[in-house]
């Protein structure tokens, strides 16, 4: 039985990365630097592989990327609001530094998503408004952050009681167990 909670979270977390519509294409990410603070933005589900990692895309010198660099481990929140369905998943992130993937990548891209990636000042940095953004022709800061989970979370509220399960990665197997929601 718990088997189809975890096939619902795979096929959730794939149509989040193919299905524009989705809710779980955004998603919230939590980082812990060395300052200790939690740091939750929001970015986008771009892939997920068979073994459920997770990809985002990034600026590279984003605070994100200097959070996951001084503690890799991440939270990642979903929730899908008709399916009262929320999903949190624990993991180890890194920077993808595969120039071949991040090409392949880059070269579909439209140029009006490239541009995020291309500012003169790194993501954060003041400026004195909008219009002050400047882009670079030759460069860019374009990076991919992958997510390996090894725990995660279902919970969907239903009535007459919640249903709550936690799934372990021990093994590269997938081992899980109902909680009280």
């Amino acid at each position: 039985m718990i088997k189809e909670y975890f096939d619902e979270v795979r096929e959730e977390l794939e149509h989040g990365a193919t299905k524009k519509g989705h809710p779980f294409r955004y998603f919230t990410l939590g980082t812990v630097g060395l300052d200790r603070l939690a740091r939750l933005r929001t970015v986008v589900l771009r892939k997920i592989t068979e073994n459920l990692v997770l990809t985002f895309y990034t600026d590279k010198r984003s605070k994100k990327v200097t959070h996951i660099k001084e503690n890799n481990k991440v939270s990642l929140l979903f929730y899908h609001p008709e399916k009262l369905l929320q999903l949190k998943i624990e993991g180890i992130a890194s920077l993808n530094l595969d120039d071949a993937s991040k090409k392949r990548i880059w070269d579909r891209m439209e140029a009006s998503s490239k541009k995020g990636y291309t500012t003169v000042a790194a993501p954060g940095s003041e400026i004195e408004g909008p219009e002050a953004i400047e882009y670079l022709e030759d460069r860019d800061y374009f990076g991919m952050i992958t997510v390996h989970p090894f725990k995660i979370e279902y919970l969907k509220l239903e009535h007459p009681s919640h249903l709550r399960v936690r799934f372990s990665k021990q093994h590269d197997l997938w081992v899980g167990e109902f909680l009280v929601p």
